[in-house]
């Protein structure tokens, strides 16, 4: 139990973090809008050309009768980190979380998927990990997964790419970073050094940092969602400190190669309305449990009672009504 509790306080963290992400973003839009910075202005609306990328099935879920506007109605948005390597359109997402907005109270809630969760595979017929959607039919075969599986609509998707880490780390000149032991990362050919304590990490260094998982005191998984979580909150860190427009002209740059959404920059700033409420978002947690399929290959078989209520919290609080918009 102790340990399945620091899981969940870890978990919520990196969650937490993802989050942020896209608020700092939020942010810094609303600053660049409010304070008429041209430089920045220029560039933002040059980086929503490289990371704006929409739906197959358009602006709007086949759950909602219509469209919905982030400044006005209650919306959802999947968040997912992918770990695509270079050359790889898209691949297993290394988390899923499901972020829904109540306008009326400016709450957030934000859900946890487990990536291993056995369900439906929308379009393939089959059941297998929630996180193989992803790499099967990439965000389009993951939104409609996610929807079959909680019941709702997912009105809007961000995806971060892992890989991405490395071009915004050296846009800010670099990160500090509490590395938790000392070891060699070879990739490649190549070795890099990392020694316990506080160090300043370039992009490369903090890419691998976060991709470390074969030491002995690496964690393995679960270790390493937690050095992405620790680089992202340097990263947000560097970021807050609004100390070069230099450097944010170059994230604003990278970020085509990170960054994939169909938000808007209009979207963006309208989400900064919800900055106030980032620390105190609910989390849930859809629990389960691990099995090994006759494939063996483990799995997590969800409790259907955690996904009912779960299902029903998300409804509530996106104003929704099952028998008229939820399908059936």
């Amino acid at each position: 139990m102790e340990n399945g509790s620091r899981k969940q306080r870890r978990g919520k963290r990196k969650s937490r973090r993802v989050l942020k992400t896209l608020l700092i973003l939020a942010s810094l839009m609303l600053l660049i809008v409010g304070g008429g910075v041209g430089y920045l202005y220029v560039k933002a609306k040059g980086a929503e050309n490289e990371f704006h990328s929409t739906l197959e099935r358009g602006e709007k879920s086949e759950l909602r009768t219509e469209a919905v506007d982030v400044g006005k109605h209650n919306f959802s948005v999947l968040l997912l980190g992918d770990d695509a390597r270079p050359g790889e359109d898209h691949a297993r997402t290394d988390a899923i979380l499901v972020a829904t907005f109540n306008r009326s109270e400016r709450s957030i809630i934000l859900t946890s998927i487990p990536r291993d969760s056995y369900v439906e595979i929308v379009g393939r017929g089959t059941q297998d990990k929630i996180n193989h959607a992803n790499a099967f039919g990439g965000i389009d075969m993951t939104v409609a997964t996610v929807e079959n599986f909680l019941e709702i609509p997912i009105d809007y998707y961000a995806t971060v790419k892992f890989d991405g880490f490395k071009d915004i780390v050296d846009a800010l000149d670099g990160v500090d970073v509490d590395v938790k032991y000392t070891f060699d990362f070879t990739e490649g050919g190549k070795t890099l050094n990392f020694t316990e304590g506080e160090s300043e990490l370039d992009g490369e260094h903090a890419l691998a940092y976060t991709r470390e998982r074969k030491s002995a005191n690496s964690g393995g998984d679960f270790g390493r969602g937690q050095r992405q979580s620790q680089v992202m909150a340097a990263i947000i860190d560097k970021a807050a400190s609004f100390q070069s427009i230099d450097n944010f002209g170059r994230v604003f740059d990278s970020l085509g190669n990170t960054l994939r959404t169909d938000l808007t920059f209009a979207n963006l700033v309208a989400l900064h309305g919800y900055a106030g409420s980032i620390s105190e978002i609910e989390q849930l947690q859809i629990e389960g449990e691990p099995f090994r399929g006759t494939d063996g290959v483990s799995y997590v078989r969800v409790d259907d009672t955690s996904l009912a209520n779960t299902q029903n919290q998300l409804k509530e609080h996106l104003g929704l009504q099952q028998s008229s918009t939820v399908a059936q």
